[in-house]
């Protein structure tokens, strides 16, 4: 009887610097890897896009090309990071059951993520969610349920248990 070849799956996980971020990789990484099929993680971090000029009082001011080059030197800094981190949990958690590939990408989150799912053939989406209330939701907006409304693959959003933790007196 001939054996049958497991399944190719391709994981996209979208990183950041957040504790959310780090909570939907390893529960992707304990619940969703299998050795019952060949799965590729495909780990993304966007960084924001540069901002050449701030116009928080209406007057605008140009960086200089000296600051400009410390913002980015500090944004690949904050990129390295995350994508050290998240491969160090990769390592811990997946014990080499799963091939772990990384993309720095620049721009919105919204729309690189939902890009990156089609263009890097994403079977699913994992990311965590940042549990913003209402307000802060109006103003930033949230970056999961914009990927669950427009990728063009399932998409799993993992919410970070609250801390059950209680004070003592």
């Amino acid at each position: 009887m001939a054996e049958v070849e497991a399944e190719e799956r391709r994981l996209l996980v979208a990183v950041d610097e957040s504790e959310e971020s780090m909570h939907a990789l390893s529960w992707c990484l304990k619940n969703i890897i299998s050795d019952k099929f060949r799965d590729t993680l495909l780990l993304l971090y966007v960084k924001p896009p540069r901002a050449a000029s701030t116009a928080l009082d209406g007057t605008a001011y140009m960086f200089s090309s000296e600051v400009m080059l410390a913002i980015e030197r500090y944004s690949n800094e904050v990129a390295d990071c995350v994508m050290e981190k998240a491969k160090r949990l990769c390592s811990e958690l997946a014990d080499g059951q799963v091939k772990v590939e990384t993309r720095v990408e620049n721009g919105d989150a919204r729309d690189v993520i939902c890009q990156m799912t089609d263009k890097l053939g994403a079977d699913l989406l994992v990311m965590g969610s940042h549990g913003y209330g209402l307000i802060k939701r109006a103003f930033l907006g949230s970056v999961s349920n914009h990927c669950a409304q427009n990728a063009k693959c399932p998409v799993m959003i993992v919410k970070k248990p609250k801390s059950t933790s209680t004070a003592t007196n």
